[in-house]
């Protein structure tokens, strides 16, 4: 059976830079398996784009709810699309 594949877009609020937030979800897509980037947006905010099988796609997104310890997370705020498959491994973009 193919996998359920989905396209997560998600727009991370809090105390995000400079904190390694960015790293850290990089290392926790990559054990998921997604493919996509997360980068610093001029707003403060950190942006994360991530591909891959919806079940991996929820456990990212739970995890950016949380973040690293020195992080401080007020809010996500994601939308779902399709697939596109655009993406080879995920990476950090500065």
């Amino acid at each position: 059976m193919m996998a359920d594949l989905a396209s997560l877009q998600a727009t991370v609020h809090g105390r995000v830079q400079g904190v390694f937030f960015r790293g850290s979800v990089q290392r926790q897509a990559e054990i998921l398996r997604l493919s996509g980037y997360v980068r610093n947006l001029p707003d403060g905010t950190v942006e994360v784009k991530a591909e891959g099988e919806k079940e991996q796609l929820d456990k990212l997104l739970d995890y950016l709810k949380v973040g690293t310890r020195p992080a401080r997370v007020d809010k996500v705020v994601h939308e779902w699309a399709e697939y596109t498959g655009v993406f080879s491994g995920f990476r950090v973009i500065y």
